[in-house]
């Protein structure tokens, strides 16, 4: 969620892309709050979509922290990345740190990386990580270039960190977005390295004959049911949360025979564990 100013610029901005206008960082959490009511979600992960946006995801957090856990962006080469690390962690009440080094064009073998592990592990918090392709959908339909690297999304310089921080839980979405391989390798180094189901994983395009059965079957092959995380990737409105994700990603765990309990696990109790 992002906290915009709350002038006619956001509410142009938002007609030209198709979205409703957020309003302030209240108001969009209540109707976050009313969408995962309507869709009997219990908890949902809100993700500070830009660096400096943590403290509209900080005051949702306030509103209902039990429905509601509180991730942001922080990019470790900036100049105030360890005062945002803390007041995050601390002040803020955050429980997850994200980095996208395509996006901000860094290496996750660069030691300012270490200090976000090193943060977390601290704070007993978690890291997120994305991997491969990455695309931002709403600087598309604004004519926007996304000038990323995705080389610099791989995740065994993921593992490479979880090694070196085994206490700390560490997440690569969307199955590594494209490194689905190099992602498994991760998972299979680190046990402390999860995978998240989350978007509508269009990056199986890259694999030919892949489909959404074998990535869920190779994934728990390799990490078991302990180690996935489902999410949807919801993160506007008028679409609000995405029931086609949950019902595709329920219909694979069912046609792969996957127990009840380890359903389970994988659609919530995994991240009720980190998160607890």
């Amino acid at each position: 969620m992002v906290d915009l100013p709350t002038d006619g610029r956001v509410a142009a901005v938002a007609r030209r892309i198709g979205w409703s206008d957020p309003g302030d960082a209240e108001a969009l959490a209540k109707t976050w709050l009313a969408e995962l009511d309507r869709h009997k979600v219990a908890r949902a992960a809100l993700i500070a979509s830009v660096p400096g946006d943590e403290v509209s995801v900080a005051e949702a957090v306030r509103l209902d922290p039990k429905r509601f856990v509180g991730f942001f962006m922080v990019d470790p080469c900036a100049r105030d990345a360890d005062a945002t690390l803390e007041r995050a962690f601390t002040t803020l009440g955050l429980r997850c740190a994200c980095l996208f080094p395509a996006m901000h064009r860094y290496s996750l073998a660069d030691e300012r990386v270490v200090k976000v592990f090193e943060a977390a592990a601290s704070h007993k918090a978690a890291v997120f990580v994305h991997c491969g392709a990455l695309t931002v959908g709403v600087r598309s339909k604004l004519g926007l270039s996304s000038p990323f690297d995705w080389r610099l999304g791989d995740p065994l310089g993921v593992a490479a960190l979880a090694a070196r921080f085994p206490q700390v839980p560490v997440i690569i979405p969307h199955f590594g977005a494209g490194f689905f391989r190099e992602a498994l390798m991760a998972l299979d180094q680190c046990r402390n390295i999860h995978l998240d189901t989350s978007s509508s994983n269009a990056w199986m395009k890259y694999y030919p004959g892949l489909t959404l059965d074998g990535v869920f079957r190779q994934a728990l092959a390799v990490a078991g049911p302990q180690r996935l995380l489902f999410g949807t990737d919801s993160s506007f409105f008028p679409r609000g949360w995405q029931v086609g994700i949950y019902e595709a990603q329920l219909e694979t765990l069912e046609t792969l025979g996957v127990r009840e309990g380890e359903k389970q696990l994988i659609m919530g109790g995994n991240f009720e564990r980190i998160f607890d």
